[in-house]
């Protein structure tokens, strides 16, 4: 059985998916959406802490993160949709960056002064005049807190960089539901419950997918968005072999505890390893930063990835957390969530096109993309767009002028034939 015949099939409904499709259907294209799931958003996006903030290793992704940030701040602008529903909700805290070795004050403020991203700096006593409570301490390198070393004093003191525009989108999950419903009303369908089982090609084309229940659908342009599980749907296409950047799947854990009183902006503290950020409620979630001493946890399947927080990562995020902010409780047992990292090898996402005409991948996003879905759709677009009319991205990569910033990214950045770069920041922060 053949289901219709789009113009494009994009697998994987989470929040990058459903922005591909979204602008895709804004080009006039027929959209079908494909997922394993039962709704938008119901994979890695729902585990997401949805951080808005423009701290990253190079400009393509500064200036990415900067020209969304105006899009979440637009979010019914950007979404136009009819009628009134229920929208996630950008909160503009401001977000601070505690100095590290691995995060150059001085090379991240090059970075903002050439994307315009406002930011502050922040010395020892400015950083405790506007976080009341907070420990300035030098504790670099990250210890496991079973360490006697953790416990150790600190080295000295520590500054910060504050950007006060950046904050946090308070429910991931409802932003893949709306970008799937502006999608929907510019006649994109989607599929649920459905698992691509092969992807068809003939010659060096692709011609569809076929899903696992035997139908077939046809279409000339199939994406990748699949999150954790696109290196596998690559290998059904047979393009692993075209990538110098590989992608696998990194379980990760985010914590829940109760905010301190009068709790803020988000903070990314690579010191200690960690970052944080304020929740609706009255909560605070906390997360890692992948340092060394931590052994990542990857994983062969993401369908067999356990979803409940462990009583040994809870301990060490929050007492981390608890060592930079000291009001912080330390709760007995574990409250939060697990999800699915999809990690390229340098933590820079991969939105390009590959050696299968038709075939384009938007992979390697989880941790550090959410911030950037509605601009990563507008990205896959134009790149759809001119590759299918002849261009050659491989040899002459698009540049992408923002219209909010007018800021020009370069996406032959994002590049699956890219180096691996000797800076970059392997670890989530990108």
């Amino acid at each position: 059985m053949t289901v219709g015949q789009p113009d494009a099939v994009v697998v994987g409904a989470g929040v990058i998916g459903a922005a591909v499709a979204l602008e895709l259907a804004r080009t006039g294209r027929k959209v079908v959406v494909v997922d394993k799931a039962g709704a938008p958003g119901h994979g890695s996006t729902g585990a997401s802490t949805a951080i808005i903030r423009f701290n990253y290793s190079t400009f393509d992704g500064v200036a990415t993160a900067w020209e969304a940030q105006h899009l979440w701040t637009d979010w019914p602008g950007h979404l136009r949709l009819a009628g009134r529903r229920p929208l996630a909700a950008f909160h503009r805290t401001g977000a601070v960056l505690i100095d590290s070795p691995v995060a150059a004050p001085s090379g991240v403020t090059a970075l903002f002064d050439r994307a315009g991203v406002p930011y502050e700096r922040w010395d020892a006593a400015a950083l405790r005049r506007h976080l009341p409570g907070i420990d300035t301490g030098r504790y670099w390198p990250p210890k496991p807190v079973d360490d006697d070393a953790f416990f150790a004093g600190p080295t000295g003191e520590l500054g910060a960089l504050f950007t006060p525009d950046a904050g946090y989108v308070d429910d991931p999950q409802l932003a893949a539901q709306n970008l799937a419903d502006a999608a929907g009303e510019l006649g994109a369908r989607f599929l649920f419950h459905r698992t691509v089982a092969a992807v068809d090609r003939h010659t060096d084309r692709v011609t569809g997918v076929r899903l696992a229940d035997g139908s077939r659908m046809a279409a000339p342009v199939v994406v990748n968005a699949a999150g954790p599980w696109s290196g596998a749907l690559n290998r059904l296409a047979g393009v692993s072999g075209d990538f110098t950047v590989g992608v696998r799947p990194l379980r990760e854990e985010v914590h829940q505890v109760p905010a301190p009183s009068g709790f803020g902006p988000v903070v990314a503290d690579l010191d200690l390893g960690t970052y944080l950020r304020a929740a609706p409620g009255g909560h605070l979630l906390i997360g890692g930063t992948q340092p060394d001493c931590d052994p990542p946890e990857w994983v062969d399947d993401p369908d067999a990835a356990d979803p409940r927080p462990t009583a040994r990562r809870f301990r060490t995020q929050v007492t981390r957390a608890a060592r930079r902010l000291p009001a912080i409780g330390v709760p007995n047992r574990p409250l939060g969530t697990a999800g699915v990292y999809d990690v390229a090898d340098d933590w820079t996402p991969i939105y390009d096109r590959t050696a299968l005409d038709g075939y384009y991948v938007a992979m390697g996003t989880s941790g550090n993309q959410f911030k950037n879905a509605p601009l990563v759709g507008r990205y896959l677009a134009t790149l759809i767009g001119l590759v299918e009319s002849g261009h050659d991205h491989d040899g002459d990569p698009v540049r992408y002028r923002c219209d909010r910033t007018a800021n020009v990214v370069d996406l032959g950045a994002f590049s699956r034939r890219r180096p691996v770069r000797a800076g970059s920041a392997r670890t989530v922060m990108g």
